[in-house]
This record gives C-alpha cells, sequence and structure tokens, in this order.
C-alpha cells in the first residue's frame, strides 16, 4: 500500500490525547477537504508503496504499545485489513481514523475515531470543481457511521470552524444510535496556535453548555504543523 509517513510522536486529539504512538499515514484519500492539513495523502498523495512486512518492521522501531492508522483515509488502502490483522497479533492497539464513509468490515481495531465531514469540508467549485460535487455527495454516510458505532470502540470528532456547525452537529447526531456526549469531540479547525485559540474560547463554551467534550490539537501546540508529529 502506497505510505506517506510513519512516524513516532504523541497522540495529539482525541480520548487518547497524550499518549506515545506510532502513526501509519496511507495516502490517498476518498474526499478532498478543503481545509485538509494533510494534502500529501489526499489533495496530491505522495509516498512509496510498502508491504504490510515493511510497514511491521518500520513500525517494530520503536518499543510502543499504540499505534494509529491514519490518512488520507486509511480504509481505502486494499491491504488495511492485512496489516491491522498482524498489528494486532503483535499485541499492539489500534486506533483507526477514518472519515466513516467505508464500512468496517470487520477490521481490527481498538479505538474507531470517527471524523464524518461537516459542510465546511466541502472545496469551493472554483478550487476544483470535480472533487467540489463528489466530495458533497459523499461525504457522509450515516449508515456507515452507525455501523463503527454499533460494533467498535469509537470516539465522534467533528472539526468545527464557526457556532453555526452546532446546527449542523446535532442534526447529524440525530441519524446515528444513541451516542453519549462525552465521546462527541469538537475540535476547532486551524493548523496555527493563534487561529486554534481564537476559535477555542467560544468553541469550550459550546462544549460547557451542551456537554460535549472539548477536542485540543496537542500536537500543533508542541510541534506546530510540522510533518511527522
Amino acid at each position: 500500500m502506497r505510505i506517506a509517513e510513519i512516524f513516532h510522536s504523541i497522540q495529539g486529539e482525541g480520548l487518547l490525547t497524550g499518549v506515545p504512538s506510532v502513526f501509519v499515514r496511507t495516502s490517498g484519500c476518498n474526499l478532498r477537504c478543503h481545509w485538509c492539513d494533510t494534502p500529501y495523502a489526499s489533495w496530491k498523495p505522495e509516498g512509496p508503496e510498502m508491504s504490510v512486512e515493511q510497514i511491521l518492521r518500520k513500525v517494530e522501531e520503536w518499543n510502543c504499545s499504540h499505534v494509529v492508522l491514519t490518512g488520507g483515509e486509511p480504509m481505502i488502502a486494499p491491504d488495511l485489513p492485512v496489516l491491522a490483522a498482524a498489528l494486532k497479533k503483535a499485541g499492539k492497539h489500534i486506533t483507526i481514523e477514518t472519515a466513516a464513509t467505508v464500512p468496517p468490515g470487520g477490521i481490527a481495531c481498538d479505538l474507531a475515531s470517527l471524523s464524518p465531514k461537516l459542510s465546511n469540508s466541502t472545496p469551493p467549485a472554483e478550487r476544483d470543481p470535480a472533487w467540489a460535487k463528489k466530495h458533497e455527495d459523499t461525504r457522509l454516510r450515516p449508515d456507515v457511521s452507525a455501523e463503527w458505532i454499533k460494533n467498535y470502540a469509537f470516539q465522534l470528532k467533528f472539526v468545527v470552524s464557526s457556532e453555526a456547525d452546532l446546527t449542523e452537529i446535532k442534526g447529524l447526531l440525530s441519524r446515528f444510535p444513541a451516542v453519549p456526549f462525552y465521546q462527541v469531540l469538537l475540535m476547532p479547525e486551524g493548523i496555527d496556535s493563534e487561529t486554534l485559540a481564537s476559535r477555542a474560547s467560544w468553541l469550550a463554551e459550546i462544549c460547557k453548555r451542551e456537554g460535549f467534550r472539548f477536542c485540543p490539537r496537542l500536537q500543533i501546540e508542541l510541534f506546530g504543523h510540522t510533518r511527522g508529529t
């Protein structure tokens, strides 16, 4: 499978924030988010082809029990179920970061980090008319999200650009099985500390009022917007 990068860092988002983890970032995505912070794995996919065996050897360079399979969209990588099964056999805790547009199909996974894309993710037509339409048509699969929620430990992570996104989030949650609000994470959109801070103040107030969980982006605070972190 095509791999954009494999690196050892600190989990910066979600319920496992702060946990040392090895990240395996596949290259390729079935969506094109306007604000994508890893364009080298989506808009312009790059990286070498690696076998499952090569990936496993790289992961084992670090004495680390947590592995995050991310992208791009890792679930479109044909060999991902084989890789996940091998990681599980090796005793790893597996987080899969996915937009929840591809059914799990029984894949080995300890934490499904589901990030359904809101309308704020759709690229403007002037950027790429074909991808703007495809993204908008395919960014939400409530039936697929429900399948993940039913069968796996999960977190629901929404990227929030404005206070108006709350209405869309509530509407989407109404289409899922009942989800405890502590498993719903609202994360400010942004790739620099200043933007994140400017959105964090009002987003934290929304979380306090509604009972959702606030999700910082610790990796930005620690390392900035830098590959391999």
